[in-house]
């Protein structure tokens, strides 16, 4: 069995093995996840290119919805590929760094899209809650600010999960039972003391998605008043149209991620191929359901795909 040098070194290559005790079923378990994986792409793609193009399109709102769009397209492309090549090929080595690299890209790129989301959610507030002012509030500064944020916030947070990692010393066997790098996975690998990573990581993965829900939650919260308020029920209804996908959207991405947050820290007696299952489909089912709910469900985007796609059918 590999093993990395017993003097505490850095290993050259670290060996992920797919999901163990699911091994005889990679074959057919990639079946569902290439296809999931094209939809994600594709259809954040076409999520892309239609509010890129669309001038009606370019707002607030259709902003953020293509900076989620192009989070997911990045979150689903930095693991599944790798997912994808252990289910038929077999076991594959990393090397060390680019280990670290995709423990950076995934847990910063699930931090950036929880950002979005509350930007989305307040976006929802402004123009249901106060829908004479939206203009006025969410300004194009204002807009450029909410995503610089998100992206500092993200990146400061994990730079610190990857020095945490690169600082501990590794001399145990240099096998990663996981279909792709994550933080706690190369953690346990340590010979050390890792109570530091084990703290931090629950610390930020609080403060980040813990904080996004709960204003998530109280600003639709304050929406849901005023919309119950609203003199007759055709407004009502226009409401909860607008916010209808993104509600979706929010109990698809928060839901997978608390489930395997918990079941991470305090379900001891969860298998493990349980955890790694539930992680691989946290970075694909969110990515592709995105793209699917905000196609089908926002009737702007549905337009805008529609006449794309006739375009394209002319140019052929």
């Amino acid at each position: 069995m590999p093993a990395s040098n017993c003097s505490g070194t850095v290993p050259r290559w670290f060996f992920c093995t797919g999901i163990p005790g699911l091994e005889t079923f990679h074959a057919w378990m990639s079946i569902p996840f290439c296809l999931m994986y094209a939809v994600a792409v594709l259809g954040n793609l076409g999520l892309v290119a239609v509010v890129a193009t669309e001038p009606a399109l370019h707002q607030p709102m259709y902003f953020f919805l293509f900076l989620l769009a192009v989070s997911d397209v990045v979150l689903s492309s930095t693991a599944v590929p790798r997912v994808l090549s252990i289910f038929w090929l077999g076991p594959s080595t990393v090397s060390f760094r680019a280990c670290l690299t995709l423990v950076f890209f995934i847990h910063f790129v699930s931090t950036m899209e929880s950002a979005i989301l509350l930007a989305m959610a307040f976006d929802r507030y402004v123009a249901i809650c106060k829908p004479l002012r939206h203009a006025a509030i969410l300004t194009r500064s204002v807009i450029g600010k909410a995503g610089l944020a998100a992206f500092l916030r993200g990146f400061s947070a994990v730079v610190v999960l990857v020095f945490l990692l690169q600082r501990l010393p590794y001399c145990r066997v240099n096998i990663i039972p996981h279909t792709y790098c994550e933080h706690m996975g190369m953690a346990r690998l340590a010979c050390a003391d890792i109570r530091l990573n084990v703290i931090y990581s629950l610390f930020a993965a609080l403060l980040a998605l813990g904080t996004d829900s709960v204003l998530i939650f109280l600003s639709y919260t304050l929406i849901l008043r005023t919309v119950l308020r609203l003199p007759t029920t055709d407004a009502r209804r226009k409401a909860f149209e607008t916010c209808g996908s993104h509600v979706c959207v929010i109990l698809m991405s928060y839901a997978p991620a608390f489930f395997s947050f918990l079941t991470h820290w305090f379900g001891h007696n969860i298998p493990r191929h349980v955890h790694i299952l539930l992680a691989n489909l946290y970075v694909i089912v969110p990515p592709m359901l995105n793209s699917i709910v905000h196609g089908i469900k926002t009737r702007q985007i549905r337009k805008g795909i529609i006449r794309m796609l006739l375009h394209m059918g002319k140019c052929f």
